[in-house]
């Protein structure tokens, strides 16, 4: 639990009587309150008081460069740096920050500058038009020099390097479209450390690929391969070379991915036999619904009832009702649209929650469900 600590509060000028009545003012509390007294005047200069933004993990940066970075001019890409020029704590790669927009959504993105870079951090959005409006706001509305707030950055994508974490030899990249942006630090890192690496790098076509210009830089350890000139990559080709021995992926490979969920579920199956390979990924998009049953929400609130089918999550059936409702990872771990279960038993499936908020009713209503046919949510 998180608390929020004020200044230390002023020493009170007179002391209280004694407890047992002998002396009017208790000698020891007037002695202590003469050296608070003179304590007071030397401390409070040490003892500034503390914004709440910063203790509780917001700072507010300022964009410093704006920059279209896919041809189609659907991506561009934001830098940030302190307003006053100090050094932003520091990140890995994989890492994400949670942007807090002027319109009050937070929505999560990529760091996807240099992690030895301690003065900027750099993301990347794609305009999506039936998205949640996060991606429109920051296309339409932000531009070089609006102060927009932070938390973070934090890391759910981490990045092993070979020989310091990882037992693999090799590694591969792949990234699909706007997933080029967590992939991009690791290969700054996978360069600094010498590993042995290759990628490739797959979209609808070279217009929609962002950054493409910066990872051709890399020569021939990037492939970039679109849908409409080259078709879908089967998992050979994502995979990379292969071992003449099995004519699969060799042993000691480890994989890192990001991009759409068929993309990541389609790779996961194939990988499930290979314990020798490493499988890293992260998801920009909800993962699909798995063993689920339906069950009905009741919004406190209005008493209004909102039927979440088995294969939807509870948020994307309360946006229905109530298209205003907070959210953003949409994954069960960054807590934005954690509300109060009131009433029925919560199948929690998050990665967040202690037991103690678990028993006090705390939900996630991107990824956990009804137990029952019926949960009453504080909404």
């Amino acid at each position: 639990m998180s608390t929020v600590s004020g200044p230390p509060s002023a020493p009170p000028t007179t002391a209280p009587p004694h407890l047992y009545g002998r002396w009017r003012r208790d000698p020891i509390l007037t002695v202590g309150g003469v050296i608070a007294k003179a304590w007071w005047p030397f401390w409070r200069p040490l003892s500034p008081i503390r914004r709440t933004d910063d203790v509780l993990g917001t700072i507010t940066l300022q964009i410093i460069d704006r920059q279209v970075v896919a041809a189609d001019e659907n991506v561009v890409a934001l830098t940030l740096a302190a307003p006053d020029g100090s050094p932003l704590p520091r990140w890995h790669p994989g890492a994400h920050l949670d942007v807090i927009l002027p319109s009050g959504r937070m929505r999560e993105y990529s760091l996807c500058g240099d992690p030895a870079d301690r003065h900027t951090y750099r993301i990347a959005v794609r305009r999506i038009p039936d998205g949640g409006g996060g991606s429109m706001e920051i296309h339409d509305e932000l531009r070089v020099g609006d102060h927009i707030p932070i938390k973070g950055p934090r890391n759910a994508f981490p990045f092993a390097v070979p020989g310091h974490g990882s037992p693999a030899t090799t590694i591969r990249f792949i990234a699909a479209g706007i997933g080029i942006t967590p992939i991009l630090p690791m290969l700054h890192t996978a360069e600094r450390f010498g590993v042995d690496w290759s990628m490739i790098y797959t979209g609808r076509s070279l217009e929609s690929i962002p950054f493409r210009h910066e990872v051709t830089a890399y020569g021939d350890k990037v492939a970039i391969r679109t849908d409409d000139r080259d078709g879908l990559p089967s998992m050979e080709a994502l995979l990379g070379a292969t071992d003449p021995a099995t004519g699969r992926a060799p042993s000691g490979l480890a994989v890192y991915s990001c991009g759409p969920i068929p993309l990541l579920e389609s790779l996961r199956r194939h990988l499930a036999d290979r314990p020798d390979i490493e499988l890293h990924y992260e998801r920009f998009s909800p993962p699909p619904v798995r063993d689920g049953r339906p069950f009905t929400v009741t919004l406190a609130s209005s008493g209004r009832q909102v039927r979440v089918g088995a294969d939807e999550s509870a948020l994307s059936a309360i946006r229905r009702a109530m298209p205003s409702v907070p959210y953003s990872c949409r994954q069960g771990f960054c807590g934005t649209c954690k509300v109060r279960a009131l009433v029925g038993e919560v199948d929690h499936r998050d990665t967040i929650l202690t037991d103690a908020e678990r028993a006090a009713g705390a939900y996630l209503t991107c990824v956990s469900r009804g137990r029952d046919d019926h949960l009453t949510l504080d909404l």
